[in-house]
Order: C-alpha cells, then structure tokens, then sequence
C-alpha cells in the first residue's frame, strides 16, 4: 500500500482513495492492483511478466503502449551504486513512465514547481502509477534496495532520462523516507 509523504508541510497521506486524489488533481495517474503471483526471487523477466500478463495486456492494449520490462533490484546487483546514482538524479522523459510493482518498494519523488510543493509517493507490491511525460521526478530504491517492477512503454527510446541538473533531488535524498 502506498504512503505519499510532502516532506515540507510534514504531511503524509496513507489512505489509497486520498493518494489517488492527490495525484489525479496533479495529473499523475496511480491505481491498485493485485500482485498475488507467487515468484521466486530471481524469478526472470519472461516469467515475472507472464504471472501477470492477464492484467497488462488488456492496461497496455487501452492505453497504446507497445513494449514492457521487469526491473528487479536487489541488494547483490552488480553495479548497483552506479544504477543508483543514475535514478536518484531529476530528470524527465519524453513519455509517460509506467511501474507497476510485484515485490518491494520505491520512491517516486517528485518536483512539480508551480507553488507545488516536492512529494514523494512509497510505492509498495501492487502499486500501479504513470508518471506524465515530462514531469520532472527521480526514482530511490529505498533503504532496503529492494524493488521488483513491471516497467511499461510506447517506446523505449522515450523512456531515455534528461536529466534537469536542479539539484533539488539532493536535499531530499538524504531524508532518507520509508515506508
């Protein structure tokens, strides 16, 4: 279950109808979904997006998206630190960024400017969201460095990061939130 956290008004939202709310007035689409299949975990990419095939496909076939991946992130992943560094930074894509997650958690944060204030949504196993292309966002592992999630795409060229160079990430960053 999801938990958003607005670090500057030391708010937190924990009720998914209030997050969901929150998100859909900022343009961010975020829905619940069952994440029952049982996987190992080193279950593969084919396996993990056949467990739940039943539900992508009809989501994907909807909404015009093409290609999907699994990103599964573990404490032994090699190079772990340098994918780490890579996500933690703000950046933007030219499409939508679409994770649903199976097992774990991670922090989607983001930086809406506005007068909005930065946010961070927890998401945890069965979390779907749909971060709007070219919203500026970053992305932690968490503490646990443990996250294993469904990515979705039109094209995966669109999904290539470009990166803002604000700053901003990095004094949130070392809050370091969990759920």
């Amino acid at each position: 279950m999801a938990i958003l956290h607005i670090p500057d008004q030391e708010q937190k939202l924990t009720e998914p109808a209030a997050i969901k709310s929150f998100l859909a007035e900022r343009g961010i689409w975020f829905d619940q979904w069952e994440a029952g299949a049982e996987l190992a975990e080193d279950a593969d990419q084919d396996t993990v997006l056949q467990a739940y095939e039943h539900v992508l496909k009809p989501y994907m076939n909807a909404n015009g998206y093409q290609t999907a991946d699994v990103i599964s992130v573990h404490p032994k992943l090699p190079n772990l630190d340098m994918l780490k560094t890579k996500f933690l930074t703000e950046h933007t894509h030219s499409e939508d960024e679409v994770r649903f997650f199976v097992d774990g958690e991670g922090l989607f944060w983001f930086n809406l400017e506005n007068g909005e204030p930065v946010f961070c949504v927890i998401c945890q196993k069965g979390d779907l969201i749909s971060v709007p292309a070219n919203t500026k966002h970053w992305f932690d592992f968490g503490p646990k460095l443990s996250v294993k999630a469904i990515r979705v795409f039109i094209d995966q060229s669109g999904w290539v990061p470009h990166y803002t160079e604000s700053g901003v990430d990095q004094s949130y960053n070392a809050l370091g939130l969990s759920a």
